[in-house]
């Protein structure tokens, strides 16, 4: 990804370190806690950076915070605009520094969002819903600031934030037990790749930088193909921490200097991740949160025996999603086929199909059935839960022979967001 020519004045390691020193009493020092499934698995070294257990469980403290304390006046407040981990870094610092926040969040934000923002910012911060998204919520934050006169405090695009963000990389570095050849970073709009980025590439020349995007959020990647930040219309939000229509101007060109590669990684690969986190290391995180453990997929042949880092973002996850994220993941992992079939409506038809053609450990989790008396044959929505991806091919190989008519709809886009 890097030019032959720096494009951009990238963030020093003098303005991090004095970043780092400004916001040291208030964010943590992060655990880099060594993972022996991943390892194992991937035939590496796995450091994951544990900005999960931050004190507001996502790394957005250490921009909001940085940028605020170095604010020349805050009599008036601050603003933002947010439905996350910044309204919560932000509302955490006003309350720490005894500011006025007003903080605009979308009029469809979960009230489990609301409440943590009340929670961090306490008496300190004002709470505006407003819109139906991000964007008209965004510009209606904006405006006010420019009204006002009160200073806004962007989620990504400005160096105190990203310098704020970079400070990472000071304890990375400290904490690693040998040279790093590869660090995971996800990306949204940007500022924490572009600050952990340039860092690292100043005290880590040789260590490869992997900037990481959800497949159906990919802000970056048209970014870059463009030449510049360009917004990208429709997006899949399900990567919510990092589900960004358009990057920032500066994120951007400073990306472009220090990323190695640019990934995008599949949301039920993203789901799979999160369910394995959990199960097998007891680590609940947002689906950005797994963004770039997950991307050590992409990368499996190439990381034997190599020291990697993993940048495990956040922890706001809303347990009301665990379903769709079970969901996402069977659906990914071929273990959850949904088909409509045409049963003969007669006698018996259904009980072929259950006994004959479903296997031994296919589960049924979905079925609706409407027999219509003047046709021969009755469609039915049937969801079949699998144990092994290999019995897929075994229960259409039993459909064909039963001569059940059958629709897969896992793969017709429309016809399965419609119907499911």
């Amino acid at each position: 990804m890097k030019q032959s020519k720096q494009l951009v004045a990238l963030p020093q390691s003098k303005a991090v370190e004095k970043a780092g020193h400004r916001i040291r009493d208030v964010v943590r020092h992060s655990a880099l806690m060594f993972n022996q499934n991943l390892s194992g698995r991937f035939h590496c070294q796995v450091f994951l950076k544990r900005e999960d257990m931050q004190v507001v469980r996502s790394y957005k403290i250490r921009g909001s915070y940085n940028m605020i304390s170095s604010l020349p006046s805050t009599k008036k407040g601050v603003v933002c605009a947010s439905a996350g981990n910044h309204a919560q870094g932000v509302a955490y610092s006003c309350h720490l520094l005894k500011i006025k926040g007003t903080i605009y969040m979308p009029a469809i934000t979960p009230r489990q969002k609301i409440k943590q923002v009340e929670m961090f910012g306490g008496d300190y911060v004002e709470i505006v819903l407003y819109g139906d998204n991000f964007d008209s919520c965004l510009e209606k934050a904006q405006e006010y600031a420019a009204t006002k006169g009160i200073p806004f405090i962007p989620p990504f695009e400005h160096p105190s934030i990203i310098e704020g963000q970079a400070t990472m990389g000071i304890e990375i570095l400290a904490d690693a037990p040998q040279p790093l050849d590869y660090v995971f970073i996800p990306i949204g709009g940007g500022g924490l790749a572009a600050g952990l980025g340039a860092y690292l590439k100043e005290k880590s020349p040789t260590t490869k930088i992997i900037g990481v995007e959800p497949q159906g959020a990919q802000s970056m990647r048209a970014a870059f193909d463009h030449g510049k930040p360009v917004t990208v219309e429709y997006i899949d939000t399900f990567v919510d921490g990092a589900a960004v229509k358009l990057v920032g101007k500066t994120t951007f060109a400073i990306c472009k200097e220090v990323l190695d590669d640019l990934i995008a990684v599949h949301e039920g690969q993203v789901c799979s991740t999160m369910l394995a986190l959990y199960n097998e290391d007891a680590i609940v995180v947002e689906p950005a949160g797994a963004l770039a453990v997950a991307a050590l997929h992409n990368y499996r042949f190439q990381l034997k025996n190599k020291n990697v880092v993993c940048i495990v973002s956040g922890s706001n996850n809303d347990f009301d999603r665990l379903q769709e994220v079970k969901e996402r993941s069977l659906l990914f992992e071929g273990l959850k086929k949904y088909f409509i079939l045409r049963l003969p409506q007669r006698a018996g038809a259904l009980k072929l199909f259950v006994s004959k053609v479903l296997g031994p450990t296919d589960d049924i989790t979905r079925f609706e059935y409407i027999k219509k008396n003047e046709r021969d044959t009755g469609p039915v929505l049937v969801g079949i839960e699998m144990r092994n991806k290999e019995d897929y091919q075994l229960l259409i190989k039993k459909l064909q022979r039963y001569y059940i008519s059958f629709t897969e709809i896992n793969s017709d886009r429309n016809l399965f967001e419609f119907i499911i």
